[in-house]
């Protein structure tokens, strides 16, 4: 299956294309946003800040080809500060594409950023989370998603409080930890996204 991640000029984009590949997938970077447009899944993958993420998709004309795949219904993931971008306005400065409701807020926990191993809680039932409830993953975030819309939301996390862990409306989903660092689980989310995209 062939699966692009789109650049936006940051990132751990290489990893996240070798974790797709051990899943399965034909992944391929790029900056093209006809590329982005026609493939059977688009990504949005990496690490960084919502606004320059933002800004990098726009320079290539990404975010305008994201927002005319998933007004086709044709599959959109976002990893990590990928899936904030999926959301509206950041606490941390700039708004992401506002494919799905609600802000970006910073953590209110002890202890920030959420880093390291945690349990997933699915809350939902979903491809996506599929033999997920239960298993560790790996974090590494100050700001989290915040849904007007709690039935988006497929699993959370404690972090002195609830954190949305992974989120799926039609053709959007968006995971805040990282499958490629994620052992087991990551390999297990990686397979099951390749699987709801043909669903989606």
């Amino acid at each position: 299956m062939k699966v692009v991640l789109a650049d936006y000029g940051a990132g751990n984009l290489r990893s996240v294309t070798s974790a797709l590949a051990r899943a399965g997938a034909e992944a391929e970077i790029t900056t093209d946003a006809a590329t982005v447009r026609a493939a059977p899944l688009a990504v949005i993958a990496g690490v960084g800040h919502v606004e320059s993420a933002a800004r990098g998709l726009a320079a290539n004309g990404l975010d305008e080809a994201i927002r005319d795949r998933v007004a086709a219904g044709r599959p959109v993931l976002g990893i990590c500060v990928g899936m904030q971008l999926l959301f509206g306005a950041s606490e941390e400065g700039g708004s992401g594409l506002e494919l799905l409701a609600g802000p970006v807020r910073r953590i209110r926990a002890r202890r920030v950023p959420h880093m390291g191993w945690n349990d997933l809680a699915v809350t939902r039932s979903s491809i996506l989370v599929d033999g997920l409830d239960g298993e560790d993953v790996y974090f590494a975030h100050s700001f989290v998603v915040d849904p007007t819309d709690e039935a988006v939301v497929v699993a959370a996390a404690d972090h002195n409080g609830r954190v949305v862990a992974a989120v799926e409306h039609g053709a959007v989903a968006g995971v805040q930890f990282h499958p490629e660092r994620s052992a087991r689980a990551g390999a297990l989310l990686l397979e099951n996204a390749l699987a709801w995209s043909r669903s989606a």
